[in-house]
């Protein structure tokens, strides 16, 4: 496996700068909640990083990568490129990178729309990348800050809800996984 320095460097010719910050900042606020709630750091810095390793793939890079992987898609990840970058993401940091451990890469794989009975790693990086602070904008964003370092769980409803709303919002379809996790994480 590629050491973090080395993925670091690699990436930052890769990313684009502003996703570079990005990928940086949700490294280090996953390691920030892996402290609070006693997770592993390094596997949380080395998820964060890596989570959006494939973010600057076009969507046919993306679907030509995941059918070489034997990687099923749905018809709304196919239309979506935002939702295939945790599928790519996973395949390149355990092919490009060298990682083999299966709670970091299901971590990147679900990151995106999270998913029901997530581990805890899978939920640092799922609410880092929604909290980091070069996030902007986004609704009731202090408060869902601050459930974070509160209670992990409700903050992955309020993330879940907020994602849905946004996505009714502006009709676009809905990545069953999404639901499945709100649903979840709402009787919880």
């Amino acid at each position: 496996m590629m050491n973090m320095d080395q993925i670091r460097e690699d990436l930052k010719t890769k990313l684009s700068a502003e996703r570079f910050e990005h990928t940086v900042s949700v490294m280090y606020t996953a390691a920030a909640l892996a402290m609070c709630y006693h997770g592993d750091v390094r596997k949380a810095l080395l998820a964060g990083l890596l989570h959006d390793c494939t973010k600057y793939m076009s969507r046919e890079e993306h679907i030509t990568f995941c059918e070489r992987a034997d990687v099923p898609l749905t018809e709304i990840e196919r239309q979506n490129k935002h939702l295939l970058h945790s599928k790519t993401g996973a395949v390149a940091a355990e092919l490009t990178y060298g990682v083999t451990d299966i709670d970091i890469l299901n971590a990147i794989r679900y990151h995106t729309t999270g998913r029901g009975e997530m581990s805890l790693l899978e939920k640092i990086i799922f609410t880092a990348d929604y909290i980091e602070p070069t996030r902007r904008g986004l609704k009731g964003m202090d408060e869902v800050r601050s459930l974070a370092f509160s209670d992990l769980d409700q903050c992955i409803c309020q993330i879940s809800r907020n994602t849905l709303d946004y996505l009714h919002a502006i009709k676009a379809p809905v990545d069953q996984r999404t639901q499945d996790t709100y649903d979840y994480y709402s009787v919880k």
